[in-house]
């Protein structure tokens, strides 16, 4: 069948489960998971823009991250709320090539993300008096729009090789339409393309990581010159939440992505998914806020501010009555 022709056929997204017993667990879990991570980004997102204390690259940078994991979630969980409401599976050519566009462009941009903030971490521990200078504002969007434009060509890639497929089976073993997914439908020899998955995607998620790791070898190796102990547990707390979000996102990234397609299971294809799609972007805020004294003393003048507006409202109300 040829593109044209394809592009009138509708993809079945059989989702985490076929189970229809799992359908009212799957619903409740994507429901809470979902207002949790929006929430959560959400109150971020308001803290960054509303205090002024967090005004810097750093914070700038985390906003950002904030932005793309409600973005991440939201191309996926949605779609997947729907078919478990409707019981309707099928999803357009058109709107499942757009969603695995939107997918990785996003997704991707979360690696990118995460080498930014790496640099700034590095930059804060090993070049503190040349800070401002390298994180300045104009650096860090500089380097933000540069990334947007290499995960848009990136998606591009990926998008136009497995859409151009000629497809024999249509239902997709997945909750959202994903490339490894995609490739294991085709009627015709993928090696092709699951080589250009494996180099392109290489280049795209592994250089990010290598700059992180090779940025935190330089931080590691400037803590461990510091005298005190006290000194190297808070310098390095300062990175904590950072490398613990590194570590979980692409430890699923590179198990779903970089093994060969004869180790391919769409059972854990479907659950890793869950944690770089779902998982990560709705602990991030607790990673950064749990972990971060900035972020905790932000929270609690929001807190403080509310209190005494509701005392001052009482207090109006009171005299109101009387």
């Amino acid at each position: 069948m040829d593109l044209k022709n394809q592009t009138f056929i509708s993809f079945t997204l059989l989702g985490l489960s076929e189970k229809p017993s799992l359908r009212l667990p799957l619903f409740s879990f994507y429901v809470g998971a979902y207002i949790i991570c929006i929430m959560g980004n959400v109150l971020i997102l308001m803290l960054i823009t509303t205090q002024s204390p967090l005004h810097t690259p750093m914070y700038f940078l985390l906003g950002n991250l904030s932005f793309v994991d409600i973005c991440l979630t939201s191309i996926t969980v949605p779609r997947a709320l729907s078919s478990l409401l409707t019981k309707d599976l099928s999803i357009s050519f058109l709107s499942c090539f757009t969603q695995l566009f939107l997918f990785h462009m996003v997704g991707n941009m979360d690696s990118f993300l995460l080498a930014v903030m790496a640099l700034d971490r590095y930059a804060a521990v090993c070049q503190p008096l040349r800070y401002t200078t390298i994180m300045r504002r104009k650096t860090c969007i500089t380097l933000l729009a540069s990334s947007w434009v290499i995960v848009s060509l990136h998606s591009t890639l990926f998008t136009t090789m497995t859409s151009s497929l000629t497809y024999c089976d249509w239902s997709i073993h997945h909750y959202f339409c994903d490339v490894p997914a995609m490739l294991q439908l085709s009627c015709t020899d993928t090696s092709a393309q699951q080589m250009v998955v494996f180099i392109e995607g290489s280049l795209i998620v592994m250089g990010p990581m290598l700059f992180i790791l090779g940025s935190y070898v330089l931080i590691i190796r400037a803590v461990l010159k510091l005298r005190t102990s006290k000194g190297r547990r808070r310098t390095f707390s300062t990175c904590s939440s950072h490398l613990t979000v590194v570590i979980l996102f692409y430890s699923s990234i590179i198990f779903m992505y970089f093994r060969p397609s004869s180790l391919y299971s769409a059972a854990y294809d479907r659950v890793i998914s869950v944690v770089y799609s779902i998982i990560t972007p709705m602990l991030n805020p607790f990673i950064y806020s749990l972990r971060n004294k900035e972020v905790k003393s932000a929270v609690r003048k929001v807190i403080k501010r509310g209190q005494k507006h509701q005392k001052w409202m009482e207090e109006i109300k009171e005299e109101k009555d009387y």
